[in-house]
């Protein structure tokens, strides 16, 4: 047969046609979608053997499928993002591995999809603004990844910003409870009302007159979850009804003090914190909630609330005396770490000195490192691949 013959069989393979009438493909499931392998099985005498090896050829999926991914890939909260970015860009630029991909999912999406299981179709890193939730924890379990590693970099503060020209509020936790929460208790009465405030004033008389309008993540978002532990719950302990539903029905307390309104006081702006710095600069009036990474990134157009008379700043989060502070996290597949090319060296540059100490890069990006004891702590860890368990929560 010669070269037109084959040709005209490569292509009609890859328009996935029959190629003649007496010729038979079978199409296998492939472990490492996509493409899926294509078989020829049966060729009539027509077509002959140097066009079949030519089909199998052009249909076999690429090398890189075969072997598995050659790219760590780490999924997670849009906070830990810009510092997932920042490291992965230069580890691809300073050694031979390629360079992380890197998706922001938000805390609780990231943990889903890096739960789901063991292979090179999963994550390898999960980033997070909060720590794993026991639940999490075990829904990764039973899925089969067992074996994590977990890794505090650093701490950050959840910080209520707005724009330069706008007016600064000094809030208090009962402030934010009164202003976000969906439903209000009514005073001297054990009973819950919808949320009536519509200005910052409606809240506390000494506050101004601005419509009440904060843009923030959504319910996958680790910030929020945060957010709605560190702020919401201390504002509804400042009603003596709701400390004594918290002791009686914890599950009503938190469904009471997580809930936020759903009238446009709150609204759900995504997962992109970018999107609400732009926001906020073309809408001065509104406040917009995220990490203090972002307000340190754009500290030429945003400022922050104080809350409880304190400012958020790399000192105060630092000593944990602003209220809303938190510690970041990396978990890492242990299992991954023998097939996935530097998945191990990853872990080194994010636990190093220049990486995550007093004087890395990472604290030019808004990350409060850790004291140099937990540091060292937490670069052994990596190290040794310590493994996580439900018992450490």
């Amino acid at each position: 047969m010669g070269i037109r013959h084959c040709e005209t069989a490569c292509k009609k393979c890859r328009k996935v046609a029959s190629l003649q009438q007496n010729e038979h493909i079978v199409l296998l499931a492939s472990p490492i979608p996509p493409p899926a392998y294509l078989l020829v099985s049966q060729l009539h005498s027509t077509l002959s053997l140097t066009a079949a090896i030519a089909v199998a050829l052009l249909l076999a999926p690429p090398a890189e499928a075969q072997r598995g991914r050659d790219y760590v890939y780490i999924v997670g909260s849009s906070t830990v993002y810009p510092l997932s970015t920042i490291v992965a860009e230069r580890f691809g630029r300073s050694t031979r591995f390629r360079a992380p991909l890197v998706e922001a999912t938000g805390t609780g999406g990231g943990f889903r999809l890096f739960c789901n299981g063991i292979g090179v179709e999963y994550p390898d890193v999960s980033n997070a603004s909060r720590r794993i939730k026991p639940t999490e924890l075990a829904a990764c379990i039973e899925n089969g990844v067992s074996n994590i590693v977990e890794i505090k970099i650093g701490y950050d503060g959840i910080v209520l910003v707005n724009a330069l020209e706008a007016p600064t509020l000094p809030l208090t936790r009962r402030d934010i409870f009164l202003a976000l929460a969906k439903s209000l208790p009514v005073p001297g009465a054990e009973e819950l009302i919808p949320n009536p405030n519509r200005y910052w004033s409606d809240v506390r008389a000494d506050l101004p007159r601005l419509q009440i309008e904060v843009l923030g993540p959504p319910t996958t978002s680790g910030t929020r979850d945060e957010f709605v532990e560190l702020a919401m719950e201390d504002g509804c302990r400042q009603f003596d009804w709701l400390r004594r539903v918290e002791q009686a029905d914890p599950d009503r307390f938190k469904l009471v003090c997580h809930t936020l309104r759903e009238d446009g006081a709150y609204v759900e702006a995504g997962e992109n914190d970018n999107l609400i710095v732009q926001k906020l600069q073309a809408n001065p009036r509104a406040f917009g909630l995220f990490g203090f990474s972002y307000l340190d990134q754009n500290s030429d157009k945003l400022k922050a609330a104080t809350i409880d008379d304190i400012a958020p700043t790399f000192d105060t989060i630092a000593a944990l005396e602003y209220p809303l502070s938190r510690p970041l996290y990396f978990y890492i597949k242990k299992d991954h770490v023998p097939t996935i090319p530097g998945l191990r060296e990853f872990l080194v540059e994010l636990t190093s000195e220049g990486t995550f100490g007093e004087d890395g890069y990472l604290v030019d990006r808004g990350l409060i490192p850790l004291p140099p004891a937990e540091r060292q702590q937490q670069a052994e860890n990596a190290a040794m691949l310590g493994e996580l368990s439900i018992a450490d929560q």
